[in-house]
């Protein structure tokens, strides 16, 4: 399952990509996809609902912690980007594992 979820992501990113390059053929190269333009297009309330939800239910220094440097450096970054990385590391988790790494752990 993690695999199919890393090879969608993979796929979502390479749009994204594309998305981006052909915007900076058409002329637009100060347009990027960031992820909260992306979710924001996709589902408004449930991006709007992020933040308090974020505050709300962990501990309130982590949560402001959580929210300011870390959730929204994500959001403003290119969508290609944390797609990609996104992918691979659901790629990375989801591998088979062979033998000798199933023996070579603990």
């Amino acid at each position: 399952m993690l695999r199919l979820v890393g090879m969608i992501a993979l796929a979502a990113a390479l749009a994204a990509g594309a998305y981006d390059a052909f915007a900076l053929f058409t002329g637009r190269a100060d347009h990027v996809a960031k992820v909260g333009d992306w979710w924001s297009y996709l589902d408004r309330n449930s991006l709007l609902l992020l933040q308090p939800a974020i505050e709300r239910h962990v501990e309130p220094f982590v949560g402001q912690w959580l929210w300011d440097p870390v959730v929204l450096t994500i959001l403003t970054s290119p969508a290609w980007l944390v797609l990609g990385i996104l992918g691979l590391v659901l790629l990375l988790l989801g591998r088979k594992r062979t033998a000798a790494t199933r023996q070579s752990r603990w």
